[in-house]
């Protein structure tokens, strides 16, 4: 059925469903950890997408393969970073300290003051949610965080290669098949065979439907009638949206230097994303 809801509602549908599954992730880590889970839900994506999109394997040239392999391991460790970091902090500060790596990218790509000034914020709100600013906050979580940023920034440059080269949602389903074999060893590390009871992969195709097949297919809905600097805006709302959510579903409340250090990070994502309307 065709989508006719206005973008900026598909947009925030996207985050929602993102974060939703994130928080519904972590209230599964007692039962299947994060190694497992990430793996369940990067794999049952890659299936979810190779069904849909049906891509051809042969036939690509060797930098395209090597693009291919690329874009799927920063994908199995961006996402392995950040189950890691919501195992050991709240949603909302991990998602904040994610887009780090977005803003860094920014002023790599940038010449501009205006951006520099953007960056500062982010790393103002960085360094309050630093363990060194509030001992609320584990480190590693923190390290976590901003490691999983730094790969999503990769992630960003990697997509955009990706998009020139191969059609439609191809290159990512076929990627996503990639970070799922990367990530194979790590959830049998992690739970072995208890990795592929009915259980365990029924909760996880629920965690991949809802952090990557539905959240994905909105945003590409969205992006065909949006300006991409209006999503950016739209998309720096993600902090504020985990936050929320996270709290209704998990009880994860912060505190106001938190809640302060969330908002400079996200007015920095808005800023960027407004100052760059091409």
């Amino acid at each position: 059925m065709r989508l006719t809801l206005p973008a900026p509602t598909l947009v925030l549908g996207s985050m929602a469903s993102t974060q939703l599954g994130s928080v519904v992730a972590k209230s599964l880590f007692d039962q299947v950890g994060p190694g497992g889970l990430v793996f369940l839900r990067v794999g049952l994506a890659a299936v979810v997408l190779l069904i849909w999109a049906r891509p051809r394997w042969r036939g690509h040239s060797y930098p395209n393969y090597r693009l291919m392999i690329g874009f799927g391991l920063s994908l199995a460790v961006m996402n392995g970073l950040f189950y890691s970091a919501i195992a050991r902090i709240p949603i909302g500060v991990a998602v904040a300290l994610e887009f780090s790596g977005p803003l860094t990218v920014s002023l790599l790509y940038s010449r501009r003051w205006l951006d520099g000034l953007w960056v500062a914020l982010a790393a103002t709100g960085i360094v309050l949610l630093s363990p060194l600013h509030t001992a609320d906050l584990d480190a590693w979580g923190v390290v976590f965080a901003l490691a999983a940023g730094a790969t999503w920034g990769l992630y960003m440059v990697l997509s955009a290669r990706m998009g020139r080269v191969f059609q439609g949602i191809d290159g990512l389903a076929l990627s996503m098949a990639v970070g799922a074999l990367l990530l194979l060893p790590v959830g049998l590390i992690a739970e072995g065979g208890a990795l592929f009871t009915p259980l365990s992969v029924l909760l996880g195709l629920g965690v991949a439907l809802l952090s990557s097949a539905l959240p994905y297919s909105l945003e590409m809905s969205a992006l065909r009638q949006l300006p991409v600097h209006v999503f950016g805006v739209l998309l720096s709302l993600e902090p504020a949206i985990a936050s929320v959510i996270s709290f209704w579903g998990l009880g994860e409340a912060l505190t106001l230097p938190m809640i302060g250090a969330i908002a400079l990070i996200t007015i920095a994502a808005a800023g960027s994303a407004l100052s760059h309307p091409a």
